[in-house]
């Protein structure tokens, strides 16, 4: 799906590659709103759905607009080929799901989202599928879990929301040499500053939902992979069971991605200022950012990662109570559970996102009652400073 002649930089890809024009000539990309597709003949019915001729037969299949939005992901991870869902979550269970049967085995780092890890822990063994969570930072435990059945490995990096990374290369060497197959969920590092793939991932998941509509619009996820794996695994699974992106969503999703350069940058520009106002306040008692040197793996994020992230985490003194307060005392950061938008957001992952797991599960996982998930956004680095301190101050 991807023209290798082009050497073109991503900036150029997200506004141009894949793009494909009907005989109006439009500018913008057009908006196939169909659900099926005409025929001129019935012969020519039969060869599409034989294969034997290119074209499209069904919207649940593929789509015009949908088929942009892939080919556009494509040229910006580097992937063979990809399937556009309807959300981040339909993205991973099918990633996930699609080439695992009953008896096989997955191995999941622990630090993943509430939603992620219900989908290996909880629904993936109701068929047969077994699971091992481990703490996904020492490739010394992946290495443990592997069993002869192992067909899985699925981890997040940075993680959600204590911004964890994991060695992804060497997860991916481990794959390799055992036989199973690495899926990323690379929604925190956005394409732009990590290529799972590059690295030696076999499968990247996103939800679109988050920067790359990066506007609070509409949901949207992706699964990216190699040819030869979409073809044996997850097309039948996508075609037969649905998930499939509407083209309203994969056209707002498409213009999402011409600005995507422009807005991550500057996002992440002022996370690291506020990251670092953060880290020397009196009511804060952690900071966690990939950006900064006293992250936890700052060596590995200095090896595959090429910026820091939109993220921050952070804990303030005095637990939940503390934690409500700073949040309703906020102005300019408004309270809700998205990330990666153009307004700056705030979560409490106790009571929201991660509410799900056990207090052992979010302790493990570093997310106490005075945790905090920031997603800076667009607005200016000095307002957003501003807002915090009062906040802060008023807790």
């Amino acid at each position: 799906m991807t023209n290798n002649k082009r050497n073109w930089k991503p900036a150029t890809q997200l506004v141009h590659e894949g793009t494909l024009r009907s005989g109006f000539g439009e500018m913008s990309e057009a908006l196939f709103l169909t659900q099926g597709y005409l025929y001129a003949t019935a012969e020519q019915a039969e060869a599409r759905f034989k294969g034997e001729e290119p074209g499209f037969i069904y919207s649940r299949y593929a789509n015009p607009t949908v088929d942009m939005f892939e080919k556009r992901m494509c040229a910006l991870e580097g992937a063979e080929d990809a399937r556009a869902t309807a959300s981040g979550m339909a993205a991973v269970a099918a990633a996930v799901l699609c080439g695992l049967r009953a008896g096989d085995h997955i191995v999941a780092a622990r630090a993943l989202f509430g939603s992620c890890r219900w989908v290996v822990e909880t629904l993936a063994p109701r068929y047969g599928i077994e699971c091992s969570i481990v703490d996904g930072t020492d490739i010394a435990n992946w290495e443990k879990a592997v069993r002869k059945n192992t067909k899985l490995f699925f981890l997040e990096s940075p993680t959600n929301p204590t911004l964890e990374v994991a060695d992804i290369a060497a997860v991916a060497k481990l794959a390799n040499s055992t036989g199973a197959r690495l899926v990323v969920d690379n929604v925190f590092a956005t394409p732009l500053f990590q290529k799972p793939l590059e690295l030696g991932a076999h499968v990247v998941v996103y939800s679109a939902t988050k920067h790359i509509d990066g506007q609070g619009r509409c949901l949207g996820g992706i699964v990216l992979s190699d040819k030869k794996w979409i073809d044996e695994n997850l097309h039948d699974y996508f075609r037969h069971t649905g998930p499939s992106l509407s083209p309203f969503n994969a056209w707002t999703l498409l213009k999402g991605l011409e600005t995507l350069p422009i807005r991550v940058r500057q996002q992440t520009e002022s996370a690291g200022k506020i990251a670092d106002v953060l880290a020397g306040h009196s009511r804060v008692a952690r900071v966690i950012y990939p950006g900064r040197a006293d992250h936890p793996q700052a060596d590995i994020v200095k090896k595959q990662m090429k910026g820091g992230s939109t993220l921050i985490c952070l804990d303030v003194k005095g637990g939940k109570a503390a934690a409500f307060a700073f949040q309703n005392a906020l102005d300019i950061i408004l309270i809700t559970n998205n990330l990666g938008d153009a307004k700056s957001l705030i979560t409490h992952p106790a009571t929201t996102t991660h509410k799900n797991l056990t207090d052992e599960a979010r302790a493990e996982l570093g997310i106490g009652p005075g945790t905090l998930r920031l997603s800076i956004g667009l607005e200016d680095a000095d307002d957003l400073i501003e807002d915090i301190a009062q906040a802060l101050d008023r807790t």
